[in-house]
């Protein structure tokens, strides 16, 4: 989960979202003066984000970084679909990534080559449309496409309800650590509206102060 180092990059709606959830939410209102300089920033390409996402896959931050590096060695420093195709299943394995991730960097990179998905049009897109069109590519999620929304379009009312650190934090922070079920997290998650996205955020924030 990535941090601003620069208050351009700051979302516009950032400002309106936080002085909403301090004023709606008693936990909110503590943690989020814990912290003051860091905000939500985007990943980079919408084609680079969602090839990320697929790498890091189920493995620790740390492997995760470590596994990416192998694969922009292979397909490089910044990869694209043409690159990625170049590079090859038998490629990618060689870089260290599984069978399984390897034929679904190659299914996305395939999707973006022959335009069955649609980057241009998706800031203007609603979001369950922009979920319906990255789920049909083979290793994304719904919890993929979310975090899309979140760290590539910066879509300001996601609640990613697949996203265990959301889980932990609701239950941390609201239920004293009891186990939370998704129904609960969406009671919860109602006073943050219109803003879910930006309280989720800070959420995460409060299990790891290091935005990465």
């Amino acid at each position: 989960m990535p941090s601003a180092e620069v208050a351009v990059s700051k979302p516009h709606y950032w400002e309106d979202a936080v002085a909403h959830l301090v004023r709606r939410d008693r936990i909110l209102k503590k943690l989020i003066p814990q912290h003051p300089e860091v905000w939500l920033t985007p990943l980079g390409t919408p084609f680079v984000t969602l090839a990320r996402s697929i790498v890091g896959q189920q493995i620790s931050v740390k492997a995760a970084e470590a596994a990416w590096q192998r694969f922009v060695q292979a397909a490089g420093a910044r990869p694209s679909p043409t690159s990625v195709l170049r590079v090859g299943v038998d490629g990618l394995r060689e870089a260290g990534l599984s069978k399984r991730k390897a034929e679904y960097v190659q299914d996305l990179a395939t999707h973006f080559s022959e335009r069955k998905v649609h980057p241009d049009r998706w800031p203007l897109m609603e979001d369950e449309a922009v979920i319906d069109e990255l789920v049909a590519i083979r290793g994304i999620s719904r919890w993929t496409a979310e975090m899309f929304l979140i760290f590539n379009l910066q879509r300001p009312d996601v609640l990613p309800l697949d996203d265990p650190g959301l889980l932990k934090a609701i239950s941390l922070h609201y239920f004293s650590g009891e186990p939370v079920s998704r129904f609960e997290a969406r009671e919860v998650s109602l006073a943050w509206q219109p803003w879910r996205t930006v309280a989720t955020w800070y959420l995460w924030r409060s299990l790891d102060p290091l935005a990465v």
